[in-house]
Protein backbone atom coordinates (compact mmCIF):
# COMPACT_ATOMS: atom_id res chain seq x y z
CA UNK A 1 0.00 0.00 0.00
CA UNK A 2 1.33 3.74 -0.92
CA UNK A 3 0.96 5.73 2.23
CA UNK A 4 2.30 8.64 -0.16
CA UNK A 5 4.77 9.88 2.04
CA UNK A 6 7.50 10.28 -0.74
CA UNK A 7 9.15 13.19 -0.79
CA UNK A 8 7.78 14.90 2.90
CA UNK A 9 9.46 16.28 5.83
CA UNK A 10 9.21 14.13 9.16
CA UNK A 11 10.42 15.30 12.59
CA UNK A 12 10.86 12.28 14.95
CA UNK A 13 11.25 13.28 18.49
CA UNK A 14 13.42 10.98 20.62
CA UNK A 15 14.86 9.60 17.30
CA UNK A 16 18.09 8.44 18.20
CA UNK A 17 16.55 5.03 19.84
CA UNK A 18 13.99 2.57 20.71
CA UNK A 19 10.60 3.63 19.38
CA UNK A 20 11.47 7.11 18.34
CA UNK A 21 14.29 5.53 15.92
CA UNK A 22 11.62 2.53 14.33
CA UNK A 23 9.22 5.30 13.70
CA UNK A 24 12.12 7.58 11.83
CA UNK A 25 13.43 4.07 10.32
CA UNK A 26 9.59 3.71 9.35
CA UNK A 27 9.17 7.01 7.72
CA UNK A 28 12.07 6.79 5.51
CA UNK A 29 11.82 3.66 3.94
CA UNK A 30 8.22 5.37 2.48
CA UNK A 31 10.51 7.52 1.20
CA UNK A 32 9.89 10.61 3.59
CA UNK A 33 13.08 12.94 4.68
CA UNK A 34 13.81 12.89 8.19
CA UNK A 35 15.36 14.86 11.23
CA UNK A 36 15.51 13.06 14.60
CA UNK A 37 15.72 15.00 17.20
CA UNK A 38 17.28 13.39 20.61
CA UNK A 39 19.59 14.06 23.25
CA UNK A 40 22.03 11.59 22.06
CA UNK A 41 25.64 12.11 21.13
CA UNK A 42 25.25 9.76 18.71
CA UNK A 43 22.02 11.65 17.07
CA UNK A 44 23.59 12.77 14.10
CA UNK A 45 25.62 9.37 13.04
CA UNK A 46 22.51 7.65 13.41
CA UNK A 47 20.58 9.69 11.17
CA UNK A 48 23.48 9.43 8.57
CA UNK A 49 23.71 5.64 8.70
CA UNK A 50 19.24 6.17 8.29
CA UNK A 51 19.79 8.51 5.44
CA UNK A 52 22.13 6.38 4.08
CA UNK A 53 20.22 3.15 4.18
CA UNK A 54 16.85 4.50 2.93
CA UNK A 55 18.09 6.90 0.22
CA UNK A 56 16.37 9.79 1.84
CA UNK A 57 17.66 13.55 3.23
CA UNK A 58 18.18 13.08 6.89
CA UNK A 59 19.49 15.13 9.71
CA UNK A 60 20.25 14.52 13.36
CA UNK A 61 20.02 17.16 16.03
CA UNK A 62 20.38 17.16 20.02
CA UNK A 63 17.37 19.11 21.12
CA UNK A 64 16.13 19.47 24.63
CA UNK A 65 12.15 19.27 24.13
CA UNK A 66 12.29 20.93 27.74
CA UNK A 67 13.86 23.88 26.12
CA UNK A 68 11.78 26.16 23.83
CA UNK A 69 14.56 27.78 22.54
CA UNK A 70 16.41 25.01 21.37
CA UNK A 71 13.72 23.33 19.55
CA UNK A 72 13.15 26.60 18.09
CA UNK A 73 16.24 26.78 16.87
CA UNK A 74 16.36 23.13 15.60
CA UNK A 75 12.68 23.67 13.74
CA UNK A 76 14.94 26.53 11.89
CA UNK A 77 17.56 24.25 10.83
CA UNK A 78 15.87 21.41 9.69
CA UNK A 79 13.29 23.41 7.75
CA UNK A 80 16.42 25.31 6.17
CA UNK A 81 17.92 22.08 5.21
CA UNK A 82 14.78 19.53 4.64
CA UNK A 83 12.11 21.92 3.86
CA UNK A 84 8.36 22.50 5.75
CA UNK A 85 8.39 20.03 7.66
CA UNK A 86 4.16 18.47 6.93
CA UNK A 87 4.77 15.37 10.10
CA UNK A 88 5.83 15.95 13.18
CA UNK A 89 6.31 12.23 15.71
CA UNK A 90 6.62 13.07 19.19
CA UNK A 91 8.45 10.00 21.28
CA UNK A 92 10.98 11.70 23.61
CA UNK A 93 10.17 11.08 27.36
CA UNK A 94 11.16 10.41 30.45
CA UNK A 95 10.41 8.18 33.46
CA UNK A 96 11.46 8.94 37.13
CA UNK A 97 13.40 5.93 37.52
CA UNK A 98 12.00 5.25 41.01
CA UNK A 99 9.48 2.28 41.14
CA UNK A 100 6.06 3.85 42.35
CA UNK A 101 4.37 1.40 44.03
CA UNK A 102 2.77 2.79 46.49
CA UNK A 103 3.39 6.18 44.66
CA UNK A 104 4.79 8.10 48.02
CA UNK A 105 7.90 5.92 46.69
CA UNK A 106 8.81 8.99 44.27
CA UNK A 107 8.68 11.74 46.20
CA UNK A 108 7.27 14.90 44.56
CA UNK A 109 10.56 16.54 44.03
CA UNK A 110 11.12 13.71 40.90
CA UNK A 111 7.76 14.91 39.64
CA UNK A 112 8.88 18.24 38.27
CA UNK A 113 11.46 16.27 35.52
CA UNK A 114 9.44 14.30 33.95
CA UNK A 115 6.19 16.53 33.93
CA UNK A 116 8.78 18.75 32.18
CA UNK A 117 10.20 17.06 29.88
CA UNK A 118 6.85 14.36 29.55
CA UNK A 119 3.74 17.27 29.07
CA UNK A 120 5.35 20.67 28.40
CA UNK A 121 7.67 19.03 26.29
CA UNK A 122 4.49 18.23 23.66
CA UNK A 123 3.67 21.18 24.75
CA UNK A 124 6.55 23.09 23.17
CA UNK A 125 6.90 20.67 20.51
CA UNK A 126 3.07 21.78 19.70
CA UNK A 127 3.62 25.41 19.61
CA UNK A 128 6.61 25.33 17.32
CA UNK A 129 5.37 23.43 14.49
CA UNK A 130 1.18 23.76 14.70
CA UNK A 131 1.43 27.77 13.38
CA UNK A 132 2.98 26.53 9.95
CA UNK A 133 0.95 23.69 9.50
CA UNK A 134 -2.18 26.18 10.16
CA UNK A 135 -1.05 28.60 7.51
CA UNK A 136 -0.84 25.51 4.48
CA UNK A 137 -3.51 24.08 6.21
CA UNK A 138 -2.26 20.24 6.18
CA UNK A 139 -0.06 18.70 8.25
CA UNK A 140 -0.05 15.34 10.98
CA UNK A 141 1.07 15.12 14.09
CA UNK A 142 1.64 11.96 16.40
CA UNK A 143 2.26 11.75 19.73
CA UNK A 144 3.39 8.25 21.23
CA UNK A 145 2.06 7.91 24.40
CA UNK A 146 1.16 4.68 26.44
CA UNK A 147 -0.49 2.28 27.49
CA UNK A 148 0.11 3.60 31.57
CA UNK A 149 -1.60 6.76 30.58
CA UNK A 150 -5.10 5.07 30.53
CA UNK A 151 -5.03 2.30 33.39
CA UNK A 152 -3.61 4.19 36.34
CA UNK A 153 -0.02 2.37 36.27
CA UNK A 154 1.47 2.24 39.65
CA UNK A 155 4.86 1.13 38.05
CA UNK A 156 5.46 5.30 37.74
CA UNK A 157 3.08 6.91 38.90
CA UNK A 158 4.67 10.40 37.09
CA UNK A 159 4.96 8.48 33.89
CA UNK A 160 1.60 7.33 33.75
CA UNK A 161 0.37 10.76 34.54
CA UNK A 162 2.60 12.73 32.22
CA UNK A 163 1.03 10.29 29.51
CA UNK A 164 -2.61 10.26 30.36
CA UNK A 165 -2.18 14.21 29.93
CA UNK A 166 -0.58 13.86 26.61
CA UNK A 167 -3.32 12.28 25.33
CA UNK A 168 -5.60 14.66 26.87
CA UNK A 169 -3.62 17.45 25.33
CA UNK A 170 -3.64 15.69 21.84
CA UNK A 171 -7.40 15.30 22.13
CA UNK A 172 -7.40 19.41 22.61
CA UNK A 173 -5.04 19.99 19.67
CA UNK A 174 -7.09 17.66 17.25
CA UNK A 175 -10.31 20.10 18.19
CA UNK A 176 -8.52 23.12 17.64
CA UNK A 177 -6.47 21.92 14.15
CA UNK A 178 -9.42 20.39 12.55
CA UNK A 179 -10.93 23.33 11.12
CA UNK A 180 -7.30 24.07 9.49
CA UNK A 181 -6.54 20.37 8.14
CA UNK A 182 -4.45 19.49 10.53
CA UNK A 183 -4.59 15.78 12.25
CA UNK A 184 -3.86 14.83 15.66
CA UNK A 185 -3.40 11.62 16.69
CA UNK A 186 -1.94 9.49 19.71
CA UNK A 187 -0.27 5.96 19.92
CA UNK A 188 0.00 3.93 23.08
CA UNK A 189 2.30 1.06 23.11
CA UNK A 190 1.79 -1.67 25.81
CA UNK A 191 4.85 -3.82 26.68
CA UNK A 192 7.82 -2.78 24.69
CA UNK A 193 11.87 -3.52 25.35
CA UNK A 194 13.24 -0.17 25.15
CA UNK A 195 15.59 1.24 28.14
CA UNK A 196 13.16 2.91 29.69
CA UNK A 197 11.23 -0.52 30.43
CA UNK A 198 14.19 -1.91 31.58
CA UNK A 199 14.92 1.14 34.03
CA UNK A 200 11.69 0.30 35.53
CA UNK A 201 12.96 -3.50 35.84
CA UNK A 202 16.20 -1.77 37.38
CA UNK A 203 14.04 0.57 39.80
CA UNK A 204 12.17 -2.83 40.90
CA UNK A 205 15.00 -4.80 41.56
CA UNK A 206 16.83 -2.29 43.51
CA UNK A 207 14.22 -2.62 46.03
CA UNK A 208 13.18 -6.09 46.56
CA UNK A 209 15.84 -8.24 48.87
CA UNK A 210 18.58 -10.55 47.64
CA UNK A 211 16.22 -13.47 47.79
CA UNK A 212 13.83 -12.20 45.50
CA UNK A 213 15.83 -10.46 42.55
CA UNK A 214 15.03 -11.44 39.16
CA UNK A 215 16.85 -10.81 35.34
CA UNK A 216 15.20 -8.54 33.57
CA UNK A 217 14.30 -10.90 31.33
CA UNK A 218 12.58 -13.55 34.37
CA UNK A 219 10.67 -10.61 35.52
CA UNK A 220 9.34 -9.05 32.07
CA UNK A 221 8.54 -11.88 30.34
CA UNK A 222 6.43 -13.49 33.24
CA UNK A 223 4.71 -9.70 33.26
CA UNK A 224 4.13 -9.91 29.72
CA UNK A 225 2.81 -13.54 29.94
CA UNK A 226 0.06 -12.13 32.64
CA UNK A 227 -0.99 -9.07 31.13
CA UNK A 228 -0.60 -8.95 27.67
CA UNK A 229 -3.30 -11.40 26.25
CA UNK A 230 -1.37 -11.95 22.74
CA UNK A 231 1.56 -13.48 25.92
CA UNK A 232 4.49 -11.61 23.82
CA UNK A 233 6.09 -8.22 23.09
CA UNK A 234 5.75 -5.49 21.09
CA UNK A 235 8.25 -4.32 19.15
CA UNK A 236 9.37 -0.93 18.30
CA UNK A 237 8.27 -1.55 14.54
CA UNK A 238 4.93 -2.49 15.66
CA UNK A 239 4.52 0.73 17.12
CA UNK A 240 6.33 2.27 14.13
CA UNK A 241 3.57 0.96 11.63
CA UNK A 242 0.68 2.71 12.87
CA UNK A 243 2.47 5.91 13.56
CA UNK A 244 3.50 5.90 10.11
CA UNK A 245 -0.21 4.66 8.63
CA UNK A 246 -1.52 7.59 10.79
CA UNK A 247 1.05 10.36 9.57
CA UNK A 248 -0.51 9.95 5.87
CA UNK A 249 -3.28 10.39 3.93
CA UNK A 250 -4.41 6.35 4.47
CA UNK A 251 -5.55 7.97 7.59
CA UNK A 252 -6.98 11.37 6.23
CA UNK A 253 -10.09 10.97 8.24
CA UNK A 254 -8.66 9.89 11.64
CA UNK A 255 -7.72 12.82 13.91
CA UNK A 256 -7.76 12.83 17.78
CA UNK A 257 -8.01 9.25 18.40
CA UNK A 258 -5.93 7.28 20.72
CA UNK A 259 -5.46 3.70 19.79
CA UNK A 260 -3.26 1.14 21.57
CA UNK A 261 -0.47 -1.60 20.47
CA UNK A 262 -0.68 -3.47 23.09
CA UNK A 263 -1.18 -7.12 22.68
CA UNK A 264 -4.62 -6.85 24.17
CA UNK A 265 -3.52 -5.04 27.45
CA UNK A 266 -6.29 -2.03 27.53
CA UNK A 267 -9.46 -3.40 26.10
CA UNK A 268 -11.95 -0.53 25.82
CA UNK A 269 -15.70 -2.20 27.16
Amino acid sequence: MDLFLSGQNAVVTGGASGIGLACATALASEGCHVALWDLSPSTADVAASLGQKAGVKTEGLIVDVSQPATIEVARLQTEELLGPVTIVVHSAAISSGRFGFPFTNVPASLWDRVLDVNILGMVHIAHAFAPQMVERRSGSFVFVASVAGQIGSQTDPPYSASKAANINFAQCMAKDLAPHGVRVNTVCPGMVQTPLNQSVWRAWNDQQPPELRRTYEDWANEKVKNVIPLKRWQKPEDIANLVTFLASERASEMTGQTINVDGGFVMHW
